[in-house]
Formats: structure tokens, C-alpha cells, sequence
């Protein structure tokens, strides 16, 4: 059975840094598009990041873009979300999110991912 499970969510203050962990279960040895996704209070979810599990494809919303890193380590099969200078406009659940096969152009739609975790809550105060 496969699913996801988020970790590493915390308070810091504007300019701090957080990272992120999601733990693969039944993923192992499969190529898969993994991402983060983020829903901020009163708002709609959003993309933050993805990556192809086989090969070094990394996508970024603009808005992180320089800021944070996504990555995956096969060894552990764990998706990770490193997350530098913090803004309050960080603040939100953070989810990750997985899928069998390629990421491509679409990496984003949340549609296609049949896999998600639980959220970890990120909240950066000023």
C-alpha cells in the first residue's frame, strides 16, 4: 500500500530556514514524480515544487524559485523540501504529494496525484 508522511513542520521567524521530510512507503525502486504542495489559511492549495525520482528534472513555482530546494534520496526513498528565508507568506500546511511515472510540464496538477500525505504546518512569524 503506498502513502506518504510528512514531517519537519515548525515556527521560525522570518528569515529562518525549515526542511521538510516525506517518507515513501511503497514507492521503493519505482520511478515516480513526487511534489510539494502548500494550502495557506483561506486560501486554495498550491504548488511549491517537484521532482523526478529517476534523474535530476526539479520544478519550482516562481514564487520559491531560488529559495527553496526539493530533492529525493533513493536510498532512504525520502522526499525533502529545504526551505531558506523564510517569509511569512510561507505560512501554510505543506503536502507532499506522489505519483507512478513522469513529471513533465504537468508536475503540477494535483489531479493526477493519487498519493498525498497528512500536511505538516510551517508558520514563519515577522
Amino acid at each position: 500500500q503506498r502513502r506518504l508522511v510528512e514531517s519537519g513542520g515548525d515556527s521560525v521567524q522570518t528569515g529562518g530556514s525549515l526542511r521538510l521530510s516525506c517518507q515513501a512507503f511503497g514507492f521503493f525502486g519505482k520511478s515516480a514524480c513526487m511534489a510539494w504542495f502548500r494550502r495557506a489559511p483561506g486560501k486554495a492549495r498550491e504548488r511549491v515544487a517537484g521532482i523526478y525520482t529517476t534523474g535530476s528534472d526539479t520544478y519550482y513555482d516562481d514564487s520559491v524559485k531560488g529559495r527553496f530546494t526539493i530533492s529525493h534520496s533513493a536510498f532512504n526513498d525520502t522526499l525533502y523540501l529545504q526551505m531558506e528565508t523564510l517569509e511569512p507568506g510561507d505560512t501554510a500546511v505543506y503536502y507532499c504529494a506522489g505519483r507512478l511515472g513522469v513529471c513533465g510540464r504537468g508536475w503540477f496538477l494535483e489531479e493526477t496525484f493519487p498519493y498525498w500525505g497528512q500536511g505538516t504546518q510551517v508558520t514563519v512569524s515577522s
